[in-house]
């Protein structure tokens, strides 16, 4: 991350200095790995198609504030925890950009009213099996 760019979110309040947290970074990413886990278990259906989006996107935004944490910032939006993720360096790294498109289909399901579909939910599901594991596996990295 560029420094110019974390010096203006700092000083716009988009993220703040913290101490590096080791216990509640692993926390975090055990919460999301873990929300992720029994998420994939639910079957898709319309019904549960948006629950099953939120909670995915939710546990990713989480690895997000667990890379912050890793940094020694506190994110304060999801602007900046979903950003901080285009930063990893993984295979697909061309998926990260779904991350915007996922930031606003989320937006519009919790202050909107709107529900995901199967195929949105598909498409955060296959982004979770492309790019969250490796993501998860450099963060695990970063935390010993």
């Amino acid at each position: 991350m560029k420094k110019e760019l974390i010096n203006l979110w700092i000083k716009t309040k988009a993220i703040r200095n913290r101490q590096k947290d080791i216990e509640k970074i692993k926390s975090m990413i055990n919460s999301a790995e873990i929300n992720i886990r029994v998420a994939k278990e639910i079957k898709i259906s319309e019904d549960t198609a948006t629950l099953i989006f939120r909670e995915i996107y939710e546990s990713i935004r989480q690895l997000g504030d667990a890379k912050w944490w890793l940094l020694g910032y506190e994110p304060l939006n999801h602007e900046v925890s979903m950003e901080i993720l285009k930063e990893f360096d993984i295979k697909d790294k061309v998926k990260l950009n779904s991350l915007e498109r996922f930031k606003k289909i989320r937006h519009d399901i919790n202050y909107r009213g709107f529900r995901a579909t199967i195929s949105q939910t598909e498409e955060i599901l296959d982004f979770c099996n492309k790019c969250v594991e490796e993501i998860l596996k450099i963060l695990k990295k970063e935390v010993l």
